[in-house]
Order: structure tokens, then C-alpha cells, then sequence
């Protein structure tokens, strides 16, 4: 185990993070409010599962440290899939090159890989923003445990409900995932590129998912897939290269890059939810569908577009929970 310390710069809250996921049906979290986040996934180069306990020190301003101890379960050992149980070969210690990418994931799932600390001056050029950030403060997007996996929820997400995809991909990590221990909680990793490609039916998937599921494994395979690599790129030619991977259509394209990779800046043109939320944000009624307009508002909201439009997902999600349960 290693153990690394992320400094938030800017407001971060840990806490707000694990409440997001809890309504976020693709992560599934089962994890406590006042705990710890707890996370497994497969490593970007397929050679191990990461397992991450995440706690944050609680300070009056929101930016405590955050410190993960970090494991690396060697592919091979212990389970490998399914039905194992937690490895138990000795994890690369800390410094190694594995280690030092695991640490990488873990900062970019919470999206503190980020420089935050000028995104509060958003609330003294937009009304908007500002109402955002007093309801919802320290929450940064979380992310998904990486550009692969958010792929293959696009993937299985497609033509069905969430919930129903939110459960196939849960079985997928019971059956062909690997099963670790994470802070006395059973957790079961999504399967690796590797794994995937080797399953050829399961229930709730077709075989024309299938056999996307397995482009999508070996584009990950390949570096296709790597969240530093598709940030680095302009964000119009890494969402060309995204929708030439089967199956990956714009607004796919845009969840990998934003919510995959971790893109802090991008706006999502083919959101229509995101859309109908600002144009209820900002009283422009009937404008849902304009596009550009809604661009150029967003552009007030620069270098965190991805970020605000999180937010106000959330307000919208928020507002409609409580029209279907009023206290």
C-alpha cells in the first residue's frame, strides 16, 4: 500500500463528493456519507485492480487535504475475476511508476488534478453560477474510474434504462471483474479491457453490444483510451477520434471526454437534459434548443464549463426529486 496526499486547489469537499454518487446510477456507491470513499478498478495498462481509501481532513474552508491509500493487486494473483478473493501478492511500493499512475486515476476521478481555485470568481460574472455554488458547495464532477470504463457505460447505456444498464454492468464486475476488499467492504472492480474481450454472452447484452464492448476493450488496450492523452488533444479532434470507436455517437463522445477523461472546459453540445436546465436557469423560454445561444452563455462560465454544467445537472436533478416527493 502506498499512501499519496492530494492538496484541492480551491474548495473541494470530499463528502459532497460521496453524496453525488450515491444519486449517480452508473457508479452504483454503496458507501456511508461520514465515511470513507472507497474505490477498485482495473489499472490503464490492464496489469492490476487499484483499490483507493479516500478520506479528507475536515477544515472550516472546504480544502482540507485529501489522503488515499492506494493498493495494486497484480493481475494473476489472488481472484483474477469473479468469484476470487482480494490478492494477496505484495502491491509496487510507493514511487513506482504504477503507483505514481494509480494516484494520477484517483485525482482525476475526484477531478482534483484541477487547479479549482479560480472557480469561485465565476459567482462575481454570473448570478447563475453563484446560486450553484452556494447550493452545492466543494462538489467537483467525480468522475468515471477512467476513459474505458465510461465507454463501456455509453456502450451498455444504450436504448435502455439507466437502472437496467446501472445492473448489467454491476453483474459484469461480479462475474468477470476482480473481487477486493476495501475498508472491510466488498467491492468487485469493472473488468478489465483483457476480461472483457473474452466474454461473449451475457444477459442484457446483445451480441452487437457485445461486440462493441470488445472495440471499446481493445481501443483501451491500445492507448486509445488514456484520459491524459485525449486531454491533451484539441477537444474537437479527441471527440472525432471517440466516435470513430463503434457504437460512440456525439453525446457519447462527449461523457467519455468530460466524464471519462476528466475534460474541466468543454460544453456539452448534445445534452438535451443540460440544455432544458439552462434554459430554465436563465428564463429563455423555448430557446432549449438553441445551441449556440446556450454556447455563448457558457462561455462566462470558462475554464470550467464541464464543471458548471455538472452543477446545474445537479440543480435540475435536485429540483425534480423534490417535485416527485415534496417534504
Amino acid at each position: 500500500m502506498s499512501t499519496v496526499v492530494l492538496a484541492p486547489r480551491g474548495p473541494f469537499s470530499l463528502a459532497a463528493a460521496v453524496r453525488f454518487l450515491k444519486g449517480f446510477v452508473p457508479a452504483a456507491y454503496q458507501g456511508e456519507f461520514d465515511g470513507p470513499l472507497r474505490l477498485a478498478f482495473p489499472s490503464d495498462d490492464d496489469r492490476s485492480t487499484v483499490t483507493a481509501v479516500v478520506r479528507q481532513e475536515r477544515t472550516p474552508s472546504d480544502d482540507g487535504p485529501v489522503r488515499a491509500d492506494i493498493t495494486l493487486h497484480p493481475a494473476g494473483s489472488g481472484s483474477g475475476s469473479g468469484s476470487g478473493s482480494e490478492g494477496c501478492a505484495a502491491a509496487p511500493a510507493a514511487g513506482t511508476a504504477d503507483a505514481v499512475r494509480a494516484a494520477e486515476s484517483v485525482a482525476r476521478i475526484l477531478s482534483l488534478d484541477v487547479d479549482g481555485g479560480r472557480f469561485a470568481r465565476l459567482a462575481s460574472v454570473d448570478p447563475m453560477v453563484a446560486g450553484l455554488l452556494r447550493e452545492f458547495p466543494g462538489l467537483r464532477p467525480v468522475c468515471f474510474n477512467s476513459p474505458y470504463e465510461a465507454a463501456a457505460w455509453a456502450v451498455i447505456g444504450q436504448r435502455v434504462r439507466k437502472s437496467h444498464a446501472a445492473a448489467v454492468k454491476s453483474l459484469l464486475g461480479q462475474r468477470h471483474g476482480r473481487r477486493v476488499e476495501v475498508a472491510g467492504q466488498e467491492l468487485y472492480a469493472f473488468p478489465s479491457p483483457a476480461a472483457l474481450r473474452t466474454v461473449t454472452s451475457f444477459p442484457g447484452l446483445t451480441a452487437v453490444k457485445l461486440s462493441r464492448l470488445h472495440a471499446v476493450a481493445e481501443a483501451a488496450s491500445a492507448g486509445e483510451l488514456d484520459a491524459a492523452s485525449l486531454r491533451a488533444r484539441p477537444a474537437d479532434e479527441a471527440l472525432a477520434a471517440l466516435r470513430e470507436l463503434p457504437g460512440v455517437g456525439p453525446f457519447s463522445a462527449e461523457l467519455i471526454l468530460i466524464r471519462g477523461a476528466g475534460h474541466p472546459d468543454l460544453f456539452p453540445r448534445h445534452e438535451p437534459r443540460l440544455h432544458a436546465a439552462m434554459a430554465d436557469a436563465y428564463a429563455l423560454e423555448g430557446r432549449a434548443a438553441d445551441v449556440p445561444a446556450l454556447e455563448e452563455i457558457a462561455a462566462r462560465w470558462r475554464p470550467y464549463r464541464s464543471w458548471v454544467s455538472l452543477l446545474l445537472r445537479a440543480h435540475a436533478a435536485a429540483r425534480e426529486a423534490r417535485a416527485r416527493h415534496p417534504a
